[in-house]
């Protein structure tokens, strides 16, 4: 009745024979990579499927819901429906012992193989109910991580979810935490027009689930209904964000966001989703009334202790050697500390250089204005760096308040201030790259560098780190649009030319950052879910799926609110030609020819009258297969998109500029039913990289 997958033990007792829950052939798929791949290739292998259900079950940065709580090497864990995996292996990594239960015997074996180095493990599968009397009551933690939703699944009672909960909690030792992670019905992104995650429709939580089933989110209040009725009266709430699935910050009542902060709201990976109004503004509305708690997209919920943890930021998604989370924890007299801890063993170096970094940015600026956080390296189970929770405002909040009052002369004046602190002793080898606005902390008239996390043992000139400061502080928010580039330009002696470097040297240090890894945003793209604007489909007056959007990169990659729809885009049947004017800063052009699988014949794209050079690799890339000609030539190819979100991506770095830049564009569109296009793009070899 048991199997050994590597030191993974899976127990068979309650298996009913039979998977009564199945996500069809992917998880074969799923089980096929697990078995052969080992996790390092996992990040390849999400890129080359662009397929949610590979990146939802594989992608380390489900991890991140769990992996900032201080699980202590002797504690004991229950993981009630633990899938594929996804938390489980940070669960082995930082526990004592892992018992996870599931249902499905093919997820179990998903999780098996890919943990199978965890010799912590032990794999029960089968029916909650059957297996929950064997259970021992002494756990220190039990995680419903998107779980508790099915409640009524589990239990099949009346009251199921504090059925559910009365249950559980006999299996708690006296200081054992219950950790649920569940959407909120009432999340900002559901009002924004994103479908309910687990039916797929509109409004669905929101209107109460109306048409009933067997899945429920809550609502915070809901949430706290439940708990006094199960008999759980000491609880807190952390707030994932954007969600859980892929958290990116964590905040609690404790240490809440501020405005300006949670522009990343763009997470429809699963499926297509509309834009009734932007999420930032609205988060910010909700923030400056004290509502975040309501409007949060996600809970994580912990019965027990609270936790000394109050912020975390992830920055997993970076190279292996650059991998950290940020937390801010505070004890029981509301002092506090930061602490930046490395996410993977290759990181380990890199905290350690914030120390070197401190000591460095000391030296340069000793007997200046400009004060640099203090900074320790100790080490507990990991090595940590530990900096002083220092009070004040950001620059970039008083730069916002100059703007917000129309004070230019405020502006330049803070601005004028900055560059001076920061060109201290320039002649000094050290430099910090990451000198923003949002890094400094203002507090009367002490300026204070509190995050150096990128700083560097050579010289680097004072006006392009203060350059680099000001065109970060734009791509933040697009409110900030209308600060003045031509004075910064001007107050620090920079040619339109030198500009254009400084911004190519931004995308080089995003890539050294990253690595050769694709961000989040960039997936969402390759897996090509659309963004449905209904305000936008009834001012262009065309059919739905015969409209033409155009996204323009500032530097941050593509967002919908640098997004416009092309009127009268469609010449006549199939016929695609428009041009896209093109200011200073735009790195990038995206064009979504159509809202439908189609095959799309490149006839013509011009850069300031000179025709593109599409053989040149990289200069644009497209989420669809090529077809080259006859003689196997890409000059003008073919490409078939088998998805309803086609795109082609233009890459401007290190092309021509000139005053008034244009990009002309003409296509010849086909569409083609899905099924079509899925068997002709079978029969490409590649994805298109030109």
């Amino acid at each position: 009745m048991t199997e050994q997958i590597g030191k993974v033990k899976l127990d068979y007792s309650h298996y009913p024979g039979q998977d009564f829950y199945c996500d069809g052939a992917v998880e074969d798929e799923l089980l096929e990579i697990v078995k052969r791949c080992r996790k390092d290739e996992y990040p390849r292998i999400i890129e080359e499927k662009a397929d949610w259900p590979v990146l939802y079950h594989l992608s380390a940065q489900r991890e991140n819901i769990i992996d900032w709580i201080p699980f202590g090497k002797t504690d004991r864990v229950l993981e009630i429906g633990s899938g594929c995996g996804a938390i489980t292996g940070a669960l082995s990594r930082k526990a004592g012992s892992v018992t996870c239960v599931e249902l499905s015997k093919k997820r179990s074996l998903v999780n098996a193989y890919r943990n199978r180095e965890c010799d912590n493990v032990t794999i029960h599968v089968g029916n909650f109910k059957d297996i929950e009397p064997t259970l021992p009551c002494d756990y220190d933690y039990i995680c419903l991580i998107g779980v508790f939703e099915y409640g009524q699944s589990y239990m099949g009672t009346d009251t199921p979810y504090e059925d559910f909960l009365k249950i559980i909690q006999k299996h708690l030792n006296d200081k054992g935490r219950l950790l649920i992670a569940i959407e909120n019905k009432l999340g900002m992104k559901y009002f924004a027009g994103c479908r309910e995650d687990h039916l797929g429709s509109y409004f669905t939580g929101i209107e109460n689930y109306p048409g009933g089933g067997g899945v429920r989110t809550f609502s915070r209040a809901g949430l706290e209904r439940i708990f006094r009725s199960a008999g759980i009266t000491r609880y807190h709430f952390y707030y994932p964000y954007p969600d859980y699935k892929f958290m990116t910050s964590l905040y609690s009542d404790e240490y809440l966001p501020k405005k300006g902060e949670l522009y990343n709201n763009l997470r429809n990976f699963d499926r297509d989703r509309m834009l009734l109004f932007d999420e930032k503004n609205a988060f910010d509305s909700v923030l400056e009334d004290g509502y975040f708690d309501i409007f949060s997209n996600s809970y994580l919920a912990v019965a027990g202790e609270p936790f000394s943890v109050k912020y975390v930021k992830c920055s997993n998604d970076r190279a292996p050697e650059y991998a950290v989370h940020t937390q801010i924890l505070q004890d029981e007299n509301g002092k506090r500390q930061v602490r930046k801890l490395p996410v993977t063993p290759e990181a380990n170096a890199h905290i350690f250089n914030m120390k070197t970094a401190y000591d460095g940015l000391c030296e340069r600026y000793r007997g200046s204005s400009l004060s640099v956080n203090s900074c320790v390296i100790a080490q507990e189970t990991l090595p940590y760096a530990e900096f002083d929770y220092v009070q004040g405002r950001t620059l970039a909040e008083l730069l916002d308040d100059c703007l917000k009052r129309e004070d230019q002369a405020g502006f330049e004046r803070l601005f004028r201030k900055y560059v001076e602190k920061i060109s201290f002793n320039p002649e000094y080898p050290v430099s910090d790259y990451d000198l923003v606005f949002s890094n400094i902390l203002v507090d009367g008239d002490t300026w204070t560098v509190i995050d150096y996390e990128w700083t560097f043992a050579k010289k680097t000139e004072p006006r392009e780190l203060a350059f680099r400061a000001f065109y970060c502080y734009l791509l933040e928010d697009e409110k900030r649009a209308k600060a003045d580039m031509g004075f910064v330009l001007k107050e620090l002696h920079i040619t339109e030319e030198e500009a254009q470097l400084y911004k190519e040297r931004e995308t080089a240090f995003q890539k050294y950052v990253t690595g050769n890894g694709r961000s989040l945003a960039e997936m969402r793209e390759l897996i090509g879910h659309p963004v449905l604007r209904p305000v936008a489909m009834e001012a262009q007056g065309a059919e739905p799926a015969r409209r033409v959007q155009v996204y323009l990169d500032r530097g941050n990659g593509y967002r919908e609110e640098d997004s416009y729809f092309v009127k009268d885009a469609y010449k006549g049947p199939g016929q695609l030609s428009f041009e896209v004017r093109v200011e200073s800063g735009i790195t990038g052009v995206r064009i979504d020819p159509a809202m439908e699988p189609c095959l799309v014949k490149i006839r013509e794209i011009v850069w300031n009258q000179e025709t593109v050079q599409l053989e040149s690799r990289k200069k644009m890339t497209a989420n669809g297969r090529i077809f080259k000609d006859s003689e196997g030539k890409t000059g003008y190819p073919c490409i078939v998109f088998p998805t309803q979100d086609p795109n082609l991506n233009i890459r401007l770095e290190g092309m021509k500029r000139q005053a008034e830049n244009v990009l002309s564009v003409r296509l010849e569109v086909v569409s083609l039913p899905f099924a079509v296009a899925k068997d002709l793009a079978g029969a490409g070899k590649k994805r298109i990289f030109l």
